[in-house]
């Protein structure tokens, strides 16, 4: 069972964000399955970027956004890290394409964006990240346990 994530944080750059972003890996346990949630340019990529490097599964320049692709795996030691983006995706009949529930292994940590439109998603998710544009450069960031 995880502890509570519950917090929230200003970032003031995009360095900030990755920093913040390798301190929160340092507290994920697998399995774990985060849905990241903002505007489109709110830095859910960027935040990936630091979980990704803090968990030694990618390094910050070879994680990007898998809007297109819909899922990027990074391999580290003992975890794999899945970006996900639901973005483009309408239905829960493409959903079940992807087979979600195959990457929800025991030493899985999968960041799903734009996840908040499926319901089976949001039931699978125990922690929510927010992140909301401040201004050009400061980002607010919100974690909130979906489940304990």
């Amino acid at each position: 069972m995880m502890s509570s994530l519950a917090q929230t944080t200003i970032t003031h750059n995009e360095e900030e964000t990755l920093a913040f972003g390798r301190m929160l890996a340092a507290k994920l346990i697998a399995p774990l399955c985060i849905l990241l949630t903002g505007d489109l340019g709110a830095g859910k990529t960027t935040l990936t970027k630091g979980i990704a490097e803090g968990m030694d599964a990618a390094n910050k320049d070879d994680v990007t956004s898998p809007t297109f692709t819909l899922i990027h795996e990074y391999r580290g030691k003992s975890v794999s890290v899945f970006h996900i983006d639901l973005y483009r995706l309408e239905t829960e009949r493409e959903l079940q394409t992807l087979g979600l529930q195959d990457l929800m292994q025991d030493d899985a940590i999968l960041l799903i964006e734009w996840g908040e439109k499926f319901p089976w998603v949001v039931d699978r998710c125990n922690l929510q990240i927010t992140i909301k544009r401040i201004s050009e450069n400061e980002r607010q960031i919100k974690l909130a346990d979906l489940k304990l």
